[in-house]
C-alpha cells in the first residue's frame, strides 16, 4: 500500500512538472505572439500615418494657395492688380461701361493700409488693396457712401449728369441737376426742399460739396429702397449686398472672372464706419485667396466684418 503511494506521488509529482513546463512555454509563446502583434500594429500605425500625411501633403499641395498667387504689386487698378483664380477669366468690360470705369479706378500701392478720414491708421489684415479715392475729414464717407461716390463719379466723368440722383432717407430725391444750376437743400421743420442761392457750376469743388449732402442724408436705409433683388447667377459689377438698417452694411462687387462651366467668381469692394478708405476686403473662408466664388455662396453671407441674410443680393438703379 505504502509503494503504491509512492508510486501515485512521484506520478502526481512528474505530471505537474509537465504542467508547469508546457504552462510556462504557452505564456512565453503568448508573449513573443502579443509583442509580434503590437509590433505590427505599431508598424501599421506608422503605415496609417504616412499614408495620411501623404494624403494631407498632396490635398494641401492642392488647396495651397497663398496671396501673391492673386496679386500683382506692381498693378496700379483692379484689372492689373487681381489676378484671376486658375482656370477662369475676366468678364470682358465693354468701354464706357461702369465695369470698366471700376476696373481701372486707380488703386494705392500695394500693401497701402486703410486710414480713418481723420489719418489714423485702421488695424487688422481684412483688406487686399486700397482705392485711391478721397475720404474727406468728416465722419460722412462710410459703408453707403463711397459706393454712392463711385457711382457719382462714373456718371460725372461720362457726362450723364442728368442720372445722378439720390434719395435721402426721408425720401426726398437729391439730384445734381439741382445743385449745379446753384440750387442748395434748405430745411422747414426739418423737411428739405431746394433753394437757389449760389451760381450755376459744374466744377469738381462743387460736385464734391453735393456728395457731402448726399453723405449727411442718405444711407443704407436709403439705398435698399433704390435697389432690387438679382439672383447669384446673374450678379454683374456694381451689384450689392446689402442689409439696410442704423446701422446696416453694403459692400459692392467691383470684378468678375468666369469660368468655362459659366460660374463666377468676384471681388468685394466696401467703405465701413467710421468714414475710411474704399478698399477690397478678403474672403475669410480662404483669408489667402480674396475671391468669393458662386459655387461657395451660402447664407448667411460671412464676409469679412458683416455677414448678410438671403435675398441681400440687389442691384442699384443709378444707372437707369
Amino acid at each position: 500500500m505504502m509503494n503504491f503511494m509512492k508510486r501515485n506521488k512521484f506520478y502526481l509529482l512528474l505530471t505537474m512538472m509537465v504542467c508547469i513546463c508546457c504552462g510556462c512555454k504557452s505564456k512565453n509563446m503568448n508573449t513573443v505572439t502579443n509583442e509580434e502583434a503590437e509590433s505590427t500594429i505599431v508598424e501599421n500605425s506608422n503605415d496609417t500615418k504616412t499614408n495620411d500625411n501623404e494624403s494631407k501633403e498632396e490635398s494641401t499641395e492642392k488647396s495651397a494657395v497663398k496671396l501673391s498667387d492673386f496679386i500683382n504689386p506692381e498693378g496700379n487698378t483692379l484689372f492689373t492688380r487681381f489676378i484671376t483664380p486658375k482656370g477662369y477669366k475676366r468678364v470682358e468690360a465693354s468701354e464706357g461701361s461702369f465695369a470698366h470705369f471700376i476696373g481701372n479706378y486707380n488703386l494705392e500701392p500695394d500693401g497701402t493700409p486703410v486710414y480713418y478720414f481723420d489719418k489714423r491708421q485702421k488695424g487688422g489684415e481684412g483688406h487686399v488693396a486700397v482705392f485711391s479715392m478721397e475720404v474727406a475729414e468728416e465722419d460722412l464717407q462710410q459703408c453707403a457712401d463711397s459706393i454712392m461716390r463711385v457711382y457719382a463719379e462714373y456718371l460725372y466723368k461720362i457726362g450723364e449728369h442728368d442720372k445722378i440722383r439720390f434719395t435721402f432717407v426721408d425720401g426726398f430725391v437729391c439730384d445734381y441737376e439741382h445743385w449745379r444750376q446753384g440750387y442748395r437743400v434748405k430745411f422747414s421743420n426739418d423737411k428739405p426742399y431746394w433753394e437757389q442761392s449760389a451760381n450755376p457750376d459744374s466744377g469738381e469743388e462743387t460736385f464734391k460739396k453735393y456728395l457731402r449732402i448726399v453723405f449727411a442724408y442718405s444711407s443704407t436705409l436709403s439705398m435698399e429702397k433704390e435697389s432690387r433683388p438679382v439672383d447669384i447667377s446673374e450678379i454683374q459689377v456694381g451689384d450689392i449686398f446689402i442689409k439696410g438698417g442704423s446701422p446696416g452694411h453694403v459692400v459692392m462687387v467691383a470684378d468678375i472672372c468666369e469660368n468655362e462651366a459659366g460660374e463666377k467668381a468676384f471681388l468685394l469692394a466696401q467703405g465701413f464706419m467710421p468714414a475710411q478708405s474704399f478698399h477690397i476686403i478678403k474672403n475669410p473662408t480662404h483669408s489667402e485667396d480674396p475671391w468669393y466664388y458662386e459655387g461657395e455662396i451660402k447664407y448667411p453671407l460671412r464676409t469679412q466684418n458683416y455677414t448678410f441674410d438671403e435675398g441681400s443680393l440687389k442691384r442699384l438703379d443709378y444707372l437707369q
